[in-house]
């Protein structure tokens, strides 16, 4: 089951189940859209990979499959992800 986490990675946005600008890559590290689009150039600092949007999990299934309440929050050292991205 996916696990929806609550908030962006970098920015600490919330991000609830139901966000339109939840982003995901292959590992589930998830950001806000403007983290992945203007901060990360696309390229996630945990694995080097894409993203993806996050599906919306239907209301009817959150009693049965809850999204998760771990927050993730260690924002990116910009600096040296710009020069990790060069090498990918």
């Amino acid at each position: 089951m996916l696990e929806l986490r609550p908030n962006c990675e970098n920015c600490n946005k919330a991000l609830p189940f139901d966000a339109d600008d939840a982003m995901i890559c292959t590992f589930e590290c998830t950001f806000c859209s403007d983290c992945v689009e203007g901060v990360l150039q696309e390229v996630c600092p945990n694995c080097g990979g894409g993203f993806t949007k996050r599906p919306i999990r239907p209301k009817a299934l959150l009693e049965k499959y809850p999204v998760s309440q771990k927050e993730v929050y260690k924002p990116v050292d910009l600096e040296a992800h710009l020069n990790r991205i060069k090498y990918l």
